[in-house]
């Protein structure tokens, strides 16, 4: 299979949309004549024109909701937010318009719109540009929620949200773009709600999403050096959530740690972890551990923005605190 980068793998996605389909534009601030904050759309504006890739105002709500618009009106906008802390100023257009508009509508009207945002920290860019608020959508009702950790994932899940009737936030992590991985060369779709075992292993599960995933790969390496073999689970959607795939792993296993790189407090891991406790209570030989990012605004000093966010050494810390590994 041919190598690309994450930011590659979004590119052909987004190319293949514009290619197949008229009625699919994008429109965000600065991914034309700029190509984009993280230069995902870098010649598209040359390629496509203003018509089909519109820079847009500073103005998230504004952004959001002519996206809704267009979509109900029959085009199929992919919108761009430069980053999900901004999409804030876009939350009445997302939870109280988008999500809604079919149930309020009794499915007479629908928003197939994709929404392209950058989340996660760790790029030095201080408290209101470093949140996951990944996990907020996903207690909503109506909102589907991606989150890619490697680049064959991110075509294959963006290819099915470009096809989804209804709104999908495509959350992108900053530090995962120019990350490398093979990428099937034949079409290929990945369905919503099927968490992918990045790892096999028997004798505990490490659950992660989008950079957290890499985090537990990488202290998995490390177990395996003391005879731990440790089983690695990609979540890929926090909406749906695949918790079966969750749950069989630690019927397996036995013990499992959840890894959130969102604030610890009301992360989605922690619900996770109540829906698989309820699933496998009685395989448990240890109590289900989650670690978040710390509950404190990101600091910009690179050495405690890294304290904030969970590293291999805090994973394997928990392991050993918390469920005896």
């Amino acid at each position: 299979m041919p190598e690309m980068t994450f930011r590659e793998a979004i590119r052909k996605g987004l190319t293949e949309a514009m290619d197949g389909d008229q009625k699919v534009f994008l429109m965000g601030e600065d991914i034309g004549a700029y190509g984009g904050s993280y230069a995902v759309t870098a010649g598209f504006l040359e390629k496509y024109g203003p018509i089909r890739v519109r820079d847009t105002p500073i103005s998230e709500s504004a952004i959001v909701g002519t996206g809704v618009g267009a979509a109900m009106g029959g085009l199929r906008p992919i919108v761009e937010i430069m980053t999900i802390n901004f999409s804030l100023l876009a939350m009445d257009q997302i939870v109280n318009h988008a999500v809604k508009v079919r149930s309020m509508s009794a499915g007479a009207a629908h928003v197939p719109m994709v929404m392209r945002t950058v989340t996660g920290g760790g790029a030095g860019l201080a408290a209101t540009h470093s949140q996951s608020l990944e996990g907020w959508y996903a207690t909503v009702p109506g909102m589907k929620v991606v989150i890619p950790s490697t680049p064959a994932d991110a075509l294959g899940l963006l290819r099915t949200a470009l096809q989804d009737e209804d709104p999908v936030l495509f959350c992108e992590h900053a530090l995962l773009y120019g990350t490398r991985g093979e990428v099937p060369a034949k079409p290929y779709t990945i369905p919503f709600g099927k968490a992918r075992i990045a790892r096999q292993g028997k004798d505990v599960t490490l659950v992660g999403n989008a950079r957290m995933v890499h985090v537990a790969l990488q202290a998995a390496d490390e177990l395996a050096q003391r005879g731990v073999q440790a089983e690695v689970i990609d979540l890929r959607t926090l909406r749906p959530l695949d918790v079966e795939t969750v749950a069989t792993s630690v019927k397996k296993t036995h013990r499992c740690l959840i890894i959130d790189e969102a604030w610890k407090t009301g992360a989605i891991g922690t619900y996770l972890a109540f829906r698989v406790q309820q699933e496998a209570f009685d395989t448990l030989d240890a109590p289900i551990a989650h670690i978040g990012g710390e509950d404190v605004p990101m600091p910009y000093a690179r050495n405690l923005e890294q304290l904030a966010i969970p590293s291999v050494q805090t994973v394997l810390k928990a392991l050993k605190d918390q469920i005896g590994v």
